[in-house]
């Protein structure tokens, strides 16, 4: 029997057990003994569901949790003065949420999800205890937080060094290498993103990215059906 319970926002959690969660391979490092297994388990306190639109947490929030996406996609977003909304990435089943605040004790952008979305709750205190005591998971959360800067590093690297259609190019070469890690199909994928959220992500607009999807379209090296994508040629997107 799954327990559920409610927080104050009156939001619904149940229990979550990562021992039998199908994307343990992607967001857990390999090898964890049983009983590693079940000291991660207890202190995942719940999963969260977050409806498409729904934000996980905004700017300025208190930092108190990592969240792991068990299923579903998010965006996470930071807004400039003047109103301009950025995205700063995407995030898919099996990536972490929340490392943007442990620097500074607070969020420093708004996570929202691009559709139904579940996510399970790894409170930061129990799970630094938890990186005490199990060198496996420490590394874990190392890797995680570098790989958090090297993401950033790269998306600097392509807003200022790229063209726009090697921006797209990247973008799709970068979704299909995630989603093959996933076990789905490398080649053929749904986009969960809009073309306007591609280029704000990008530093593009959207009239450009339509016209790099449908250039790299009349190439022959993508298939691109509103958000139905399926790559042709690889080869050839890689060198661009």
């Amino acid at each position: 029997m799954v327990s559920v319970s409610a927080d104050s926002s009156g939001a619904k959690h149940t229990s979550a057990r990562c021992s039998t969660c199908s994307m343990q391979r992607v967001c857990l490092p390999q090898g964890l003994s049983p009983v590693e297994f079940e000291r991660l388990d207890a202190i995942i306190c719940s999963t969260r569901p977050v409806r498409r639109g729904e934000t996980l947490y905004r700017c300025g929030d208190p930092f108190q949790s990592l969240y792991a996406v068990r299923s579903g996609c998010f965006k996470t977003v930071v807004m400039h003065r003047e109103g301009h909304e950025q995205v700063t990435g995407f995030h898919l089943a099996g990536d972490a949420l929340g490392l943007d605040g442990v620097s500074a004790d607070h969020h420093a952008c708004d996570a929202i999800a691009l559709e139904d979305s579940v996510v399970c709750i790894i409170p930061f205190d129990l799970l630094e205890l938890l990186c005490r005591e199990v060198r496996a998971i420490q590394h874990h959360v190392h890797r995680m937080m570098c790989g958090e800067i090297v993401r950033e590093s790269s998306l600097m690297m392509l807003l200022g060094t790229m063209t726009a259609e090697q921006r797209v190019a990247a973008f799709l070469l970068n979704l299909s290498t995630r989603m093959k890690a996933r076990g789905y199909s490398p080649a053929q994928f749904v986009l969960r993103m809009t073309r306007e959220e591609i280029g704000s992500y990008l530093g593009l607009k959207i009239e450009t990215v339509s016209r790099m999807f449908s250039r790299l379209q009349k190439a022959g090296v993508i298939d691109a059906r509103g958000r139905d994508v399926r790559i042709l040629d690889q080869a050839r997107l890689e060198e661009v």
